[in-house]
């Protein structure tokens, strides 16, 4: 019986579901303290294995190695706990964009490589969030944007996610 891992953003939770039955694969249960909030799936960290994965349209990181992607996590991991989540450096801002745009490549965009270079020379990250977009904004073609999606992350990523030490029943909560 698989234990599953969700993540919830509204409260930076995660929580672990025993699932009895293989019709529980695909589902995303409700939030155990309060079913209003979002869920997302997690991949386990001891639970990463290689050619599992969902690839998504669009995606900056498709065709990386899963042992390059795993050390890039950890290191984008140990970046983050380094910072302070009230007053973030923008240049430690910048020092760990630069390293998501190097693993990226080609696929930057260019907007992104200027705010990365802007913020490494120390300019204030709300006032460039306001210049290049706005957080949780909508490119063109209605999708969200790379950059504002990455400053998001980041910034949610300042405060580890708390881990609910309950293993709940998943079958309580989906449905």
């Amino acid at each position: 019986m698989p234990i599953y891992e969700f993540y919830c953003p509204d409260n930076n939770k995660v929580y672990s579901f025993l699932a009895r039955s293989p019709a529980y694969r695909e589902k995303t249960p409700r939030c155990p303290d309060d079913p209003k909030l979002r869920m997302e799936r997690r991949v386990s960290k001891f639970a990463f294995i290689k050619g599992v994965g969902e690839t998504v349209a669009g995606d900056p990181f498709e065709g990386m190695d899963d042992s390059k992607m795993e050390s890039f996590m950890a290191e984008m991991e140990r970046e983050m706990s380094g910072m302070d989540e009230n007053n973030p450096d923008p240049r430690q801002m910048g020092r760990m964009l630069r390293k998501m745009t190097d693993a990226m490549g080609d696929k930057t965009p260019a907007e992104m490589r200027e705010m990365v270079r802007r913020l490494e020379a120390g300019e204030d990250p709300e006032k460039l969030e306001a210049e290049f977009g706005d957080l949780g904004g909508e490119d063109a073609e209605g999708g969200a944007d790379l950059l504002s999606v990455t400053v998001k992350k980041i910034k949610a990523g300042l405060r580890a996610p708390v881990r609910d030490p309950k293993l709940y029943e998943m079958g309580e909560f989906v449905g």
